[in-house]
């Protein structure tokens, strides 16, 4: 693979003097700043700042193809050429110096670093004319094929080309063809548009972890690829899409589907894992056309996971959008909305109490978690649960620093040492394992795992997936204990999946433990938190913020005559383990696992479907918003049960979504405040209580349940009906079983 220079990012004069060892004082900066002229315009620039940022800084845009903000810098498009007053590169029209045959050539503005004193010339006559003879150059090969081109409208080369291109060419050659590559179910790959800026190929590496794209060949013949044709395999591969600047990488469901002017476009959250990853929902005709990443710097920067971008065709395919009623033969027959409500209404009213339970999935929105807690209430039944079960020995969920990613995302890249508990990040939720390869890489951040050994894309400590290994490092007899009471900033993260293990309170008390002896061996008991548990449903963290029970196992125990499951698919109840005469109301969008068995039906939106309120794992609340209605008789979930309690004779005290959410913020206020992270504190108080677990950790290894890509795509009711996602999964098959079973002539 073409291995690309990297330049290092501008240092701060702050943190410069501290690597110096140099004592820094309150206005340390103006000192070491740097003057330079962009256009006769003066800037003060920190030392090791290219040229690129520094035009930037007053609101001066290069334009690039191979430049981006997150990627290192290759320098091998030369679209970004500056005139520079006073540039050492020179070159003379014979081989002996003279002052009077000096040229001053234009350089690359985001390789080249900054000197006192110059003068950036950006729209001089030679930057314009350098800029040009670099336009020539990049379409001499590329193909005449915009009206086609699903990059159209978006396109980089389309928009600098008409601001920076001329209306002619001087090649009269035949342009070369290179052969599309085949990487996957995901990406679509038109080669021939390729201008090598290589930005794929640095993505894959930097950002993914994965080493699958390079170039091939040199000149003319120079192609990037996989080499031999396999799938890109990565989590996070649809992110190219969005970085190439040419129609080279586009989306193969997305491909002539329609054009970006023709959708309308809505800013939302993914809810498909528990990141919370800010998206744009590309809509027209009341139908999904793509999703898109939304730039939040705190949550998923720029890129979104594969499973979030690609899954939206499941949102139409196995859709509730109609209520439907058992009749007397079993069967499932569709009826009116009154028909159905007056029926679950009667069944309400008949039985109260702990014969009546809930149950809510991981797609749940707060509002709906809210009135039907309150509808359940009113019916004297305390009976809610969540479908994840969570450890409730000790301090369980009455302290929020109990399950909470209580050190954010962000925070990740602040810490020196990590520590992984039972959990798989790159599947579990792949941007926060792009943020911890990010720390990992530029900020020398350990990693240390206990469970199952698995393929991280960083290089990691491994040790061990025995429950005896978190035993020691608990009491202090494990070698890793020297490696962590070194630390400044230790965190220790758990993953959701192994807290539901039977010994899952052991577990966490052994977690608990760990991270409070990191804090006194740190000194930074107030000032850092160590403690971090990583969900992976969206629902979880709202849903225990508003008094819900973690798990079913009291429903298995003492089965109710009425069980009220909203969204519940994972199967973790079944109809065998419920009474013969149990009435199942299901209310959901998908007709997944929960509804076959379900007495009564209640179509509900999606995500894309309802302006809803979710909470990350790491307690940050965000909202969804409307990007199309809801198919057929479908209604968004809290509307659905206020009607409910209407029709039982309990009214629910709220009528619009503003007054749902004043009810919200009575019993959790943190719900309501958006964008914001509320910390959690407590962590002593919590240890202290999980001493008092009288529970001993099994035998049984730790294994997350996502252990390989093939486990990400498929985890919930709108990516199993996705067919895009089983294309993935089939080919993700296929080509483990060509590396197994090579085909040998």
């Amino acid at each position: 693979m073409l291995r690309l220079p990297v330049v290092k990012r501008a240092v701060s004069g702050v943190a410069q003097a501290k690597a110096n060892n140099v004592r820094s004082v309150a206005t340390p900066a103006a000192s070491n700043l740097v003057e330079v002229f962009v256009d006769g315009k003066p800037v003060m620039v920190e030392p090791g700042t290219t040229v690129l940022q520094a035009c930037e800084k007053v609101g001066v845009q290069i334009p690039r193809f191979c430049y981006h903000e997150r990627l290192s810098v290759a320098g091998n498009c030369r679209m970004c050429l500056v005139e520079i007053e006073k540039s050492p590169k020179v070159r003379t029209h014979n081989h002996f110096w003279s002052l009077k045959n000096v040229i001053l050539q234009p350089v690359a503005a985001c390789a080249m670093p900054v000197m006192k004193g110059w003068n950036i010339l950006t729209d001089s006559e030679k930057t314009r004319k350098a800029r040009e003879g670099v336009m020539e150059f990049l379409l001499a090969n590329h193909p005449l094929d915009c009206p086609i081109c699903d990059q159209g409208g978006e396109c980089d080369l389309q928009d600098q080309s008409m601001m920076f291109g001329s209306d002619r060419s001087r090649f009269t050659e035949s342009k070369r063809a290179v052969e599309d590559k085949n990487i996957g179910p995901l990406i679509k790959t038109i080669m021939t548009r390729c201008i090598h800026c290589t930005r794929c190929v640095r993505f894959a590496s930097e950002i993914a972890g994965v080493e699958d794209l390079g170039t091939t060949g040199r000149g003319n013949t120079m192609e990037i690829g996989t080499y031999v044709e396999k799938m890109f395999m990565s989590e996070l591969s649809g992110n190219v899409i969005d970085i190439c600047p040419v129609g080279a990488l586009t989306s193969k469901p997305y491909s002539f589907t329609s054009r970006p002017w023709e959708t309308r476009k809505t800013e939302s959250i993914d809810v498909l894992d528990a990141v919370g990853s800010n998206i744009v929902v590309s809509t027209r005709g009341g139908e999904v056309m793509r999703i898109l990443p939304r730039l939040n710097e705190d949550i998923n920067e720029e890129w979104i996971s594969d499973k979030a971008r690609f899954a939206y065709d499941g949102l139409k395919r196995q859709r509730l959008t109609q209520p439907m009623v058992k009749d007397t033969s079993g069967q499932l027959v569709a009826t009116s909305w009154e028909e159905a409500l007056t029926r679950v209404a009667g069944v309400l009213q008949a039985s109260k109490g702990s014969d009546i339970a809930a149950i809510v999935g991981g797609m749940v929105d707060a509002e709906s978690l809210i009135a039907l807690k309150d509808l359940l209430n009113r019916l004297d039944s305390e009976n809610l649960c969540t479908e994840e079960t969570f450890p409730m020995s000790g301090a369980g969920t009455d302290l929020r620093s109990n399950y909470l990613l209580n050190t954010c995302i962000s925070g990740i890249e602040e810490a020196d040492l990590l520590l992984l508990v039972g959990t798989n990040p790159r599947y579990e939720a792949p941007l926060l394992n792009a943020r911890i390869r990010k720390s990992w890489l530029h900020n020398e951040l350990q990693v240390a795992l206990v469970g199952h050994e698995v393929d991280l894309s960083y290089s990691y400590n491994h040790l061990g997936d025995s429950t005896q290994v978190l035993e020691e490092i608990a009491a202090g007899t494990h070698p890793f204990n020297e490696i962590l009471s070194k630390a400044k900033r230790p965190v220790v993260m758990v993953g959701s999946a192994t807290l539901q293990r039977e010994d899952g309170a052991a577990i966490h008390a052994a977690v608990s433990a760990i991270a409070h002896k990191a804090c006194i061996t740190s000194g930074i008991q107030n000032s850092w938190k160590v403690l971090n548990v990583l969900h992976r449903v969206a629902s979880q963290v709202a849903a225990l913020d508003l008094g819900y029970k973690p798990g079913v196992e009291a429903n298995r125990k003492n089965p109710p005559k009425v069980l009220f499951l909203l969204g519940a698919d994972d199967g973790c109840i079944t109809r065998k383990q419920l009474p013969k005469g149990c009435f199942i109301i299901y209310q959901g969008h998908h007709g997944d696992v929960g509804a076959p068995m379900a007495d009564v039906i209640l179509p509900g939106a999606a995500y894309t479907e309802k302006c809803a309120t979710y909470v990350n794992t790491e307690g940050r609340a965000q909202q969804t918003h409307v990007a199309v209605t809801a198919p057929g008789m479908a209604r968004e979930d809290w509307k659905i049960i206020r009607a409910i309690s209407e029709l039982a004779g309990i009214t629910l005290p709220y009528d619009t979504l503003d007054e749902v959410r004043e009810r919200l913020a009575q019993v959790a206020p943190n719900l309501v405040r958006y964008n914001d992270v509320e910390e959690a504190n407590y962590f002593k108080q919590a240890n202290e209580l999980t001493k008092g677990v009288n529970q001993a950790v099994l035998s049984e290894p730790l294994i997350p349940p996502q252990l390989t890509v093939k486990d990400f795509y498929m985890t919930d009711s709108i990516s199993r009906a996705s067919q895009t996602m089983a294309k993935c999964v089939k080919a993700v098959t296929e080509g483990a079983q060509a590396v197994e079973e090579p085909n040998i002539c």
